[in-house]
């Protein structure tokens, strides 16, 4: 045999080999459906916080310490 006749065999195997490595890289990683997950999204925007007003705060103040007041009035069972 001559040299680049081998040389010829061996791209031949080459690309047998890399077509069979393709396949089964497609068979162990299925294509993901749906949204892609964030890490792929390179144009998100990242979140802005939401802030309250003054005046949300005090409401928001004033029913949380309603609530509480309201759970404190509940009698408690005996532990025996």
């Amino acid at each position: 045999m001559n040299l680049q006749q081998i040389v010829a065999e061996l791209k031949a195997e080459r690309d047998q080999i890399d077509s069979a490595i393709a396949a089964l890289n497609g068979i162990s990683a299925p294509r993901r459906r749906g949204r892609p997950p964030k890490s792929f999204q390179t144009s998100a925007k990242p979140k802005r916080r939401r802030r309250l007003s003054a005046a949300a705060r005090r409401k928001m103040s004033r029913l949380m310490k309603q609530r509480w007041a309201q759970g404190k009035m509940k009698p408690r069972a005996k532990a025996r």
